[in-house]
């Protein structure tokens, strides 16, 4: 069996949450599906997903092996459209749009790769926490982070973030612990808000638990998400942020991970575009090549905080 293959399969099933799920979207058969695992679980030596009749989970050789899978595959993806330059060079301009910070973090440089890959192409990048309409305001692709609602859109998922609490090591050893969600009460928390009124922080009584909110008397509230991770990973207290917000600070050790056990359910993201008209050469290139990398860059997050 071809690796690559392979590979593509087991990221598909990471991606459907199942077997049969994979096969229908790669058209393949379930048995097809099955042996890729298979082949690939013989070749690294290692069980790569936990399966049973209610669930399936990557171990934990399966994250790591997730992480390569993406990156080779989306290596693989870039190496091909790199040598296509015999054909016809793409021109006009694709409109985006992204959440403010994940954009500026992570969708902002792969859009700087696809410009570097096509001369021809310029792109309208609008960075911004509300929801767009693809339609009524023109945009051609955007990227979404939540579950979605029935609508006109086609969507490819390419992954999921979370929320998770955060502090510093400094202000966690001049802190009293933090056991529940209740604590926070007796702690200096930063609110990440538009405005001045106090939001409720919402926990999770263990998986698929109720959701219960905890009021809180913030510190400091502010509008902008760079301040409050540099206010927290300075010491001056704890902040709730998407773990793509904090995962270079919690690689560089200067936040901790505080109560997982409480957190909420993970957050899907998908890339959008509308569904009424076929899209054209330049933006299915883009979508062709935003996917890999997008999910190569959420793979190697969700990583850093999977449970």
């Amino acid at each position: 069996m071809d690796r690559l293959d392979a590979m593509a399969i087991f990221a598909s099933v990471v991606d459907e949450g199942s077997f049969a799920g994979a096969a229908r979207r790669l058209r393949r058969s379930p048995p097809s599906v099955t042996r890729a695992i298979a082949f690939l679980e013989q070749r690294v030596g290692a069980t790569l997903l936990h399966r049973s009749t209610r669930a399936m989970r990557l171990t934990q050789a399966g994250e790591r092996y997730l992480v390569a899978c993406r990156n080779v595959l989306a290596e693989l993806a870039s190496a091909e459209r790199s040598v296509g330059s015999e054909q016809a060079e793409l021109q006009g301009v694709v409109a985006v749009t992204s959440p403010a910070t994940f954009g500026r973090l992570h969708v902002r440089p792969v859009m700087d790769g696809f410009l570097d890959a096509h001369r021809g192409v310029s792109l309208r990048l609008l960075l911004l926490d509300r929801i767009v309409n693809l339609v009524e305001e023109g945009f051609d692709v955007a990227i979404r982070i939540g579950h979605l609602p029935d609508s006109s859109l086609s969507s490819i998922r390419l992954g999921q973030v979370r929320r998770v609490l955060c502090a510093s090591p400094d202000y966690l050893a001049r802190h009293p612990p933090l056991l529940r969600p209740v604590d926070l009460a007796r702690h200096a928390c930063i609110v990440i808000s538009q405005n001045a009124a106090d939001q409720p922080w919402r926990f999770s009584e263990g998986a698929g638990g109720r959701q219960r909110p905890v009021r809180l008397h913030p510190r400091l509230n502010v509008n902008e998400v760079a301040a409050a991770v540099a206010s927290a990973a300075e010491g001056h207290g704890i902040v709730r942020l998407m773990s793509y917000q904090a995962e270079s600070e919690m690689r560089a050790g200067r936040l901790a991970r505080l109560l997982p056990e409480f957190e909420s359910a993970p957050l899907p993201v998908h890339l959008l575009a509308p569904a009424e008209r076929p899209p054209t050469a330049r933006i299915r290139a883009l979508i062709d090549y935003a996917v890999p990398a997008l999910r190569a860059i959420l793979t190697k997050v969700e990583a850093t905080f999977r449970r």
